[in-house]
This record gives structure tokens, sequence and C-alpha cells, in this order.
């Protein structure tokens, strides 16, 4: 299956760049110049992944963000960022972006990224039919096979990386997991991943399954160790 791809990237340079290796990859690739012509193309056609650039002139990638969220379309989003700008990494994520790449980057990394984030949003599954399937804390239920999250009867949204390192958590069975250990796991030591990338990821997760975020019951620190989940 030929996997189709939205770039919405307003450097010119760049777009044609990016097509290009990816179409030399195999996939199908759309571009659109500006925010308000990317939202209109995600809301027209149906694409797999879409590669956003967060300084757009206009309608910005954080508003594309949260309207293609608001109106429900779920294809894994990849946001361009700055270098050094953590606020936007941060927000980016929390309006729903599933994996950012820092400007600049090497094709190879934004490729390899493409790749996991398309295999992760097929539906890994792991163990179907075995009791692992389903493990539960606390008000949250963890559907592996379909990689959903469940609290109080109401699905949570979660980005590719989110239920990954909730996972990783999960199969410590209790224990301690460092926080360069979340990094070998989640994100196979990616070179611009950071131990504060991983304290974000954390507080979004409890910011998404705590009753009380500033006071987690479940996803706990350890301090100067990791973390650790306490069922």
């Amino acid at each position: 299956m030929t996997h189709r791809v939205l770039v919405i990237e307003d450097n010119e340079a760049l777009a044609y760049g990016l097509r290009n290796n990816l179409e030399i990859e195999g996939y199908a690739v759309r571009t659109a110049e500006s925010g308000t012509a990317g939202l209109a193309l995600a809301r027209g056609e149906a694409v797999d992944l879409i590669i956003l650039d967060l300084m757009l002139p206009g309608l910005d990638g954080f508003r594309v963000l949260k309207g293609l969220r608001e109106d429900g379309i779920s294809a894994p989003v990849l946001i361009l960022t700055a270098r050094g700008e953590e606020a936007d990494k941060v927000r980016g994520l929390r309006l729903g972006a599933d994996d950012y790449v820092t400007k600049p980057f090497g094709v190879l990394e934004l490729l390899a990224r493409v790749e996991a984030l398309l295999r992760r949003a097929g539906g890994a599954v792991v163990g179907e039919g075995t009791d692992r399937d389903v493990e539960r804390f606390g008000e949250v239920e963890v559907r592996r096979a379909s990689r959903t999250v469940v609290r109080d009867g109401t699905e949570v949204a979660l980005t590719p990386k989110e239920f990954d390192l909730l996972v990783a958590l999960l199969e410590a069975n209790g224990a301690v997991v460092t926080r360069a250990e979340l990094m070998a796991q989640v994100w196979s030591y990616q070179h611009d991943v950071t131990s504060r990338t991983v304290d974000t990821h954390v507080a979004e997760l409890r910011r998404k399954l705590e009753r009380r975020p500033s006071a987690p019951e479940y996803i706990l620190t350890v301090r100067k160790a990791g973390y650790r989940l306490r069922r």
C-alpha cells in the first residue's frame, strides 16, 4: 500500500526537498504552501501522515493542528520546529502532534520518523489474545492490541510516543525505569531527544491520566533515578 503524505511548508526549497525524498521512498506526496491550503487539503483528501511546519504565515501550524484534531482527523502529525524552541514542541504535543524534528534536520532522520509514525499508526498488535492485551491501573485501562487507553469509561487520546512510554512503564511491573532506559526504549536514542523530552511526555501522561497531575497517584517520580508506575 502506498502511504499518502501531506507536507505543509511555506519554504519552497524545503518543501521541494521533502517531496523529492519522500517520493523516492515510495510515498505519494501532496504539498501546501500555507496553513489554510494545508488544512483544506487534509479536510478534502484522505492522508496517512502530515508533516507540518509550525511557523507558517497567516494560519500558523498551531491553528492548523488544532483544526485537524477538532475535525477528527487522526492522521499522525510530525511537526517541524526551530532549534531551541522547547515551548513550541510542548505546545505542539499538547495540541495533538505525534512527534517532532528540529530544524535543521537530516533527511534520514526525518524519513525514520515518518516510517515509525506510520508503523505505529498501523496498530502494532502485541500478543493478541493474551492476558497482557488489556492492563489496568487505577481507573485506567490500557488496550495494547488496539493501542487505546480508556479512563473511567472514556477513551483518552494519546500520541504514539505517549502510548509507547506508558507501555514501557507498565512492562517494568512497578520497578524504576531510568530516563536513559526510556530514551532507549521509546526514542531509540534519537540525537535530539534529551531527558527533558522524557519529562515533557511524562507530564502529558499525568495530565491526561491522573486525577491530580500535580500530585500523581500512579505515574511516580523517583528522585535522582527515573519513573515508575504504581498499580
